[in-house]
């Protein structure tokens, strides 16, 4: 028997063993991916796209009431406990103001790159009532976060979308004069080239797989704005400090996955020279995975207020 995943938040709802009775039940599909392996361990291959999109439209489904849920191959299946683990965290930041968690629409958060999945926005309002706004340089992703939200009618005033035009802009053109964003979040795209992309993918499938295959496997799929970028991790997140700072009245928390530990000394450096007023990295481990949150501010904190 599985233990508790006690790497997650303490108030992520993935910390226990997955019931896969239950969330077949939710989803029957599932039961055609589910096995148990050499460990006594019932389980999903995780280096099969199809059997982690149907683990995730059941995870949804059970826990956060989101019906329906699909995305195309193309397009990047996250896994559902890492994405809550960034929503959990961002809300003690949040909290750490008046001591307690904000909740309600008052609480305005802003997803760089949401994807064809629409995850964080989803689990942010279901988890915290949040009112939220993703955005994306994809229009085909965008279309399928609002097929999301048609079969979800009770989220269309919270969960809204906006088109970004320019890839090389991360705020700009999204952020308008009169708006006020408690919090922005974002996965940047990781790799610097689709080559570097294949690489680490390889690496990754291989691992799941005990070393056994050869064969690249993309097992969570990815549209190229999602997995690679000129210049990788550290290029769009040094953009986006930049950019920050000239959105510093209207964003309370800034913040950003970093996954690499050795671009947070450049990252840090750089929130100095752009006068950020108080930035912190946040430990975030999923496994065997670590990584972390970068976290940043423009506004002191005697007027921090939510």
């Amino acid at each position: 028997m599985s233990t508790e995943k006690s790497s997650l938040h303490t108030r992520n709802l993935h910390r226990n063993p997955y019931d896969f009775d239950l969330l077949i039940s939710c989803v029957p599909e599932l039961k055609h991916y589910v096995f148990v392996n050499v460990h006594g361990t019932t389980t999903i291959n995780f280096s099969l796209p199809e059997s982690v999109k149907l683990l995730n439209k059941a995870l949804l489904l059970h826990f956060y009431k989101v019906k329906n849920w699909d995305i195309p191959d193309s397009n990047l299946c996250p896994p559902i406990p890492g994405r809550a683990d960034y929503v959990h965290y961002i809300a003690d930041l949040l909290a750490e103001q008046k001591g307690e968690i904000p909740t309600g629409n008052c609480i305005k958060g802003l997803d760089v790159g949401v994807g064809a999945n629409l995850v964080y926005p989803l689990i942010a309002h279901k988890s915290y009532g949040w009112k939220m706004l993703g955005t994306d340089i994809n229009e085909d992703s965008l279309k399928n976060a609002r097929h999301i939200l048609d079969q979800n009618p009770d989220l269309s005033s919270a969960i809204h979308l906006q088109y970004q035009p320019n890839s090389n802009q991360i705020f700009k053109g999204i952020i308008a004069p009169e708006d006020k964003f408690t919090f922005s979040m974002c996965n940047p795209p990781f790799h610097d080239s689709k080559e570097s992309m294949i690489k680490g993918n390889l690496r990754k499938t291989k691992n799941l797989n005990k070393g056994k295959t050869q064969k690249t496997l993309l097992n969570f799929g990815g549209q190229q704005s999602e997995l690679w970028c000129e210049g990788g991790e550290l290029a769009f997140i040094t953009n986006m400090i930049t950019e920050s700072a000239q959105y510093s009245s209207q964003v309370l928390w800034f913040t950003c996955l970093v996954s690499k530990k050795d671009n947070l000394y450049k990252l840090t450096t750089l929130l100095k020279k752009v006068k950020a007023i108080d930035f912190k990295t946040i430990d975030m481990a999923q496994g065997q995975k670590v990584s972390r949150i970068l976290a940043w501010t423009f506004v002191p904190k005697k007027d921090r207020e939510i």
